[in-house]
């Protein structure tokens, strides 16, 4: 969610000189955005979140007098004099949880949200979701009115792009090329363990047998998938190098054979848009945003399907007709997604508010 808006400020700080802005942020010293004629970057408050944006954030509003506040991580202040707009980039707070995944952290922001919510829904002007999907199932749980809804698809950085790794940047963290590349983490939603049987099946079906890239997945978890699946022929063929950069990550997907985007549930999918964005074919699902975002020519697989997954796999591997045609298919899909036209759609809702406030 922070990414998203960072992009979106950026945007609006390029392109648009008739609005004043001011961005108020947590203390810290990493400090992605700088202070422009008409952006202006406000420290307040804690690191604490609930305090900073019940208590520290409706002080420095009203302090300033603004025209309207627009909150755009999922919640809000429920005491706020202004206009507010809110991003609601989910509702996956409101759905069954899984209790084998429950830090501490994560236990608190799911209290947070279910809290905080329903609290401040009837005082939005506007509420902003990032898929048609999303737009929908948010009318059907929440019973908001579709004339406060408005949808607004994410974008994705440029350097997402075919490139020539003329530096072997890539192999920092895998050695040969032709990989799987897979963002599975502990998170349920991101299907990791029946994308790992999949894999498992495929190395034994598979003649070439590429190796599986895998970011910032944590050893111990998977080797309690492999010892619970007994899947022990993945070993040799996972690589898990930890934390890539973003900056090295068009470098990944491009000498990717393929990327696996197999989640359960995704409210928009930014990665699915960059690996297309480099030409690299995906294995999809067929739930959720994911069809919306990837067209309904991407390969899409049930993702609680196992063999399926595997199925896919193997085709894309086998198929050099299908391989090519995945790819165009992709690139031309990533062209219609900008951050440009994210912001110009966001400064759009801004503007109508705007009028209609009081």
């Amino acid at each position: 969610m922070d990414y998203v808006v960072l992009e979106e400020i950026k945007e609006l700080q390029k392109s648009d000189n008739r609005n004043e802005y001011f961005v108020f942020v947590a203390p810290g010293e990493d400090r992605c955005l700088q202070d422009s004629k008409n952006v202006h970057i406000i420290q307040i408050g804690s690191n604490f979140y609930p305090l900073w944006e019940q208590f520290s954030l409706p002080r420095a509003v009203n302090q300033l007098n603004l025209d309207m506040l627009h909150c755009t991580s999922n919640t809000a202040p429920i005491r706020c004099k202004i206009p507010l707009i809110l991003t609601l980039h989910d509702i996956i707070f409101l759905e069954p949880r899984d209790k084998s995944n429950k830090s501490f952290y994560q236990d608190m922001g799911w209290r947070y949200r279910r809290f905080v919510v329903p609290r401040i829904l009837k005082k939005c002007k506007r509420i902003i979701t990032v898929s048609d999907f999303e737009f929908n199932n948010i009318i059907t749980k929440l019973q908001i009115p579709e004339e406060k809804m408005v949808m607004i698809y994410n974008g994705y950085n440029q350097w997402f792009r075919p490139v020539e790794d003329t530096e072997l940047i890539y192999q920092q963290y895998i050695e040969e090329p032709g990989y799987f590349f897979f963002l599975g983490n502990t998170d349920p939603k991101k299907n990791t363990e029946r994308t790992l049987i999949a894999y498992s099946k495929y190395l034994k079906l598979s003649d070439v047998k590429r190796k599986l890239l895998m970011a910032d997945l944590d050893r111990g978890y998977l080797e309690e998938i492999i010892n619970r699946n007994d899947i022990g022929n993945i070993r040799d063929y996972i690589v898990m190098p930890g934390y890539i950069k973003n900056a090295d990550l068009p470098y990944i997907y491009n000498n990717a054979f393929a990327f696996l985007y197999t989640s359960l549930r995704e409210s928009f999918g930014i990665p699915l848009l960059e690996a297309m964005a480099c030409g690299t074919p995906v294995i999809t699902s067929n739930t959720s945003s994911m069809p919306e975002i990837g067209s309904p020519e991407v390969i899409m697989v049930n993702p609680q399907n196992v063999q399926e997954i595997t199925e896919k796999m193997l085709l894309l591997e086998k198929d050099e007709a299908l391989y090519q045609k995945q790819k165009e298919i992709g690139l031309n899909r990533a062209q219609q997604f900008s951050w440009k036209y994210t912001a110009e759609q966001l400064l759009t809702v801004y503007e109508d508010v705007y009028r209609q406030r009081g």
